[in-house]
């Protein structure tokens, strides 16, 4: 398999919105798929994170603010897209810019060869050379567990929100969902209607009328980044969990609980352990100092605030594909 790879001026490491991104670009500058970039995803074929999301879950954007630079995203630009639609309208793009993601293929590693332009990219289909490598593997990949879950011993599931699908994949009795964001918020309102919902954040969250999450953020810009308000009056909250005795969850102001099941609401941490050590103060954006030709794209830790949103993964993508046109 990774002779299939190598000598291609290009790797892109993910196939999600951020290396797609990075193939529009990569081919707007004329690059050619296959010939000059390739894209080698860890998921089976096909098989992108938006496909395995709640089927309640929407993007926080709208339409009109999501799409792959060069790829509108089809039917009322004014809605919020589900993540079957994401998914749906990423294979579309893969399909329009004639890639042939290379699945089931994981980035272990990258280094520079002695003091020349190419690299060695490790992957789990072996060693592979080339001159550059994108890391497009997402902000939000790895699902991030707090440290009490293995204290944790409920009657009922604990799942990561990651793996929340629907309400009836939850058993009757309490459930604690764990986090104040907009997963925590959307997920334990959508319990409410069938489940006894207790939501644990840092800060209390505030109410508002009973219109959906989303109906709300349609007021707001291209993205809101304001702390999640919860709509229904049927979910109580509890302060951050601070201890688990087994089956009994302390929180912060004293008070406990004996929930049934849990979902842990608490976020993602990017799939970027394979890069090498951080960076110098002070380095450019998408840029390593310590491996020239290694970039990133739609990471916010290495480039801007929204860096992880379509809009600004898109602009991330633009910088590199330049860059690399640059490179010898």
């Amino acid at each position: 398999m990774a002779h299939t790879l190598s000598h291609r001026r290009v790797i892109i490491v993910g196939a999600g919105h951020s290396g797609l991104a990075t193939a529009a670009a990569l081919r707007s500058s004329g690059f050619e798929p296959q010939k000059d970039f390739v894209i080698i995803d860890s998921a089976p074929p096909g098989q992108r994170s938006w496909a395995t999301r709640r089927q309640s879950m929407k993007l926080r954007s709208l339409a009109r603010h999501s799409f792959v630079r060069g790829f509108p995203f089809p039917g009322d630009e004014d809605r919020h897209p589900s993540a079957d639609e994401m998914s749906d309208y990423l294979s579309s793009v893969e399909k329009a810019l004639g890639v042939k993601t290379v699945w089931s293929t994981r980035a272990l590693g990258v280094n520079r060869l002695g003091d020349g332009s190419t690299l060695h990219l490790s992957t789990s289909a072996g060693e592979v050379q080339t001159r550059n490598v994108v890391c497009a593997t997402g902000a939000a990949a790895v699902p991030r567990i707090p440290g009490w879950r293995q204290e944790l011993a409920v009657p009922g599931v604990v799942l990561h929100s990651s793996q929340y699908l629907y309400p009836a994949q939850i058993p009757p009795g309490r459930v604690l969902v764990g986090g104040g964001g907009y997963s925590g918020v959307e997920i334990a309102e959508e319990l409410a209607s069938s489940h006894d919902v207790t939501l644990s954040t840092r800060a209390a969250p505030s109410r508002v009328s009973e219109r959906p999450i989303w109906s709300r953020l349609r007021r707001k810009g291209p993205m809101s980044e304001a702390r999640p308000r919860v709509a229904s009056t049927d979910v109580t909250h509890a302060a951050a969990v601070t201890e688990i005795y087994g089956d009994t969850v302390m929180f912060a102001d004293g008070a406990s609980m004996k929930p049934h099941s849990v979902i842990l609401a608490t976020g993602y941490r990017p799939a970027d352990t394979w890069l090498p050590d951080s960076e110098p103060p002070g380095q450019p954006l998408h840029v390593s100092a310590r491996i020239p030709g290694l970039f990133t794209v739609g990471m916010p830790r290495y480039s801007r605030a929204d860096a992880d949103t379509l809009a600004g993964t898109s602009r991330d993508a633009a910088t590199v594909a330049r860059l690399i046109v640059g490179r010898p």
